[in-house]
């Protein structure tokens, strides 16, 4: 079976699997466009103050039918801590686990059995997690955003992320002998996600005391 038969309902668009190491890395400016702040608010109060489920369907399957590409020219170089830079970071691991769902599985079990933290249960994952558990639940956080508890879906995401992150420096360690080049990347990849996690937690705590912009 192919991989768009394995993805089923997703629709196909021009998206390499590498975009997720790429944008994942890239730098945040210091300063952050009016224009991505002014859209990210628009965007979150209206659907929020009138959550139509035909929009949220949308929005959680905006990056299947458009690509990231439109997302990142609004919001890729805000600062982490912004109500932009926190979408684009949720919708970032959403396209990580859509793009390569069997390995982010991968990098989930084996974060989840070395954790042994809470981290898993925050997230909300089913145990065992397969690809199509973790696209379902990817969606599910990012629907949260739109119609939900905003600062525990952010929560949820960071967590998502310091599981997966166990899981890549687990699996960098098996490979460090003999492929050492995939060993470096999932290391880079461990390092980026929990980043992002820290990123992810402290907008929870902007916008729980009203001060995520």
């Amino acid at each position: 079976m192919s991989d768009d038969e394995q993805r089923g309902f997703h629709k196909p668009v021009q998206r390499p699997a590498s975009t997720f190491d790429r944008r994942f890395g890239s730098t945040d400016p210091a300063e952050v466009s009016r224009a991505a702040h002014a859209t990210a608010s628009a965007l979150i109060t209206r659907v929020r103050d009138e959550p139509a489920e035909d929009v949220i369907d949308r929005l959680v399957s905006f990056t299947d039918t458009h690509g990231i590409d439109t997302i990142a020219e609004l919001w890729a170089h805000s600062s982490p801590l912004s109500l932009p830079g926190a979408l684009w970071r949720l919708y970032l691991l959403q396209l990580m686990v859509r793009d390569d769902p069997h390995t982010a599985a991968l990098l989930y079990e084996r974060g989840r059995v070395l954790h042994g933290t809470v981290h898993d249960v925050v997230a909300g994952a089913p145990t065992p997690a397969g690809p199509e558990e973790l696209t379902v639940l990817v969606d599910e956080i990012l629907r949260g955003v739109f119609a939900g508890d905003f600062a525990v879906a952010l929560d949820r995401a960071a967590s998502f992320c310091r599981v997966e992150a166990a899981g890549a420096v687990d699996l960098a360690d098996d490979h460090d002998a003999a492929e050492p080049e995939r060993a470096q990347s999932l290391t880079a990849r461990a390092l980026r996600l929990d980043t992002y996690a820290d990123d992810l937690t402290a907008c929870a705590g902007l916008w729980r005391r009203d001060m995520l912009t």
